[in-house]
């Protein structure tokens, strides 16, 4: 990283550092801005009782193509309905079970990014040390800690309509003004403790075509000037439909995910990716509604840095 792109993030991650600002032992970051009050406020927008979800399937035809090591899940079985019906199972008057099992990377599908996945010169969120996240898991920040905390209402920025493109070309880097003009033109306004949802339109152009290098490659996405509004807007939560939800290639020269360096460990954000957006834009496009009950919580899987998640649209 060269010498200015260093000083560079160092300057916008202080500015921008919510360390503090809700208490020195806090491990929940912008999530605090839902209040009960906002919850009341998202289930309210439930008129249809439609749900949709926004995870890819959890399989081995998903995006990963061993970058970072990850790998698509692995699913076996220990007990099968073969087994059953072949009478292989030692259980009485007939009954018989199915039993499987799975080893996945927390962080190959439809993930959040827990508080303790990115790192700040050695610190992570809140200024707690990054030493304390070790090979047995995350003493501070783990995801777990979100287990109850992720229901807001939900706002879909469809940049891709709103650019009227199929998908966004890989290197677009989403600004302020585009994030703004597309709410703007959707009829919603962006308010304290929403979960925003960025399409770009790529990860639903990767399953029609094929994923190629969707993991770990170059993306359209947030460009690092975004930052600002970022902490600014007091979202709760950010999430899109590439691997990495920043632009890549990264703008900032000699750098790597330099938006990550300031979004997780300094403002507190939370940040999900490869959400499956296609179906919620098309029917956000359809009806003209932008704005949903989200409904999204981890798995609680103590001191992980991240977790797989089935999110739910509700209207």
């Amino acid at each position: 990283m060269s010498s200015s792109t260093e000083d560079r993030i160092r300057k916008v991650a202080k500015q921008l550092r919510n360390w503090g600002r809700w208490g020195d032992g806090d491990e929940l970051g912008t999530l605090n801005y839902i209040t009960p009050e906002k919850i009341v406020q998202a289930a309210r927008l439930v008129k249809q009782g439609k749900v949709i979800s926004l995870a890819l399937p959890y399989d081995s035809r998903g995006p990963q193509n061993g970058s970072f090591g990850r790998v698509n899940p692995v699913h076996t079985f220990v007990m099968t309905g073969t087994d059953a019906a072949a009478g292989r199972q030692p259980y009485p008057h007939g009954i018989g079970f199915g039993d499987d099992a799975i080893s996945m990377f927390l962080q190959c599908g439809t993930q959040w990014d827990g508080l303790s996945h990115v790192f700040d010169h050695g610190k992570m969120w809140n200024g707690y040390d990054a030493n304390r996240v070790t090979s047995r898991g995350a003493e501070l920040n783990g995801i777990e800690k979100m287990a109850a905390k992720i229901v807001s209402r939900g706002v879909l920025l469809d940049i891709a309509r709103f650019k009227r493109v199929e998908a966004l070309k890989p290197g677009h880097a989403i600004s302020e003004q585009e994030l703004t003009g597309c709410a703007a033109a959707e009829g919603v306004e962006i308010g304290r403790g929403d979960i925003v949802l960025v399409r770009t339109g790529q990860l639903g152009y990767c399953r029609k075509h094929g994923w190629g290098e969707f993991a770990a490659g170059d993306a359209p996405g947030l460009s690092f000037e975004t930052a600002r509004w970022l902490q600014r807007s007091e979202i709760a939560a950010i999430a899109s439909d590439t691997w990495g939800l920043e632009v890549r290639p990264n703008e900032l020269p000699d750098s790597f995910q330099p938006l990550h360096q300031v979004m997780i460990p300094n403002i507190g954000l939370l940040v999900g990716e490869i959400f499956d957006l296609e179906s919620l834009a098309d029917d956000c496009a359809e009806d003209k509604v932008y704005e949903f009950m989200f409904v999204a919580p981890p798995l609680p899987i103590t001191g992980a840095v991240g977790s797989p998640v089935n999110p739910q649209a509700i209207k």
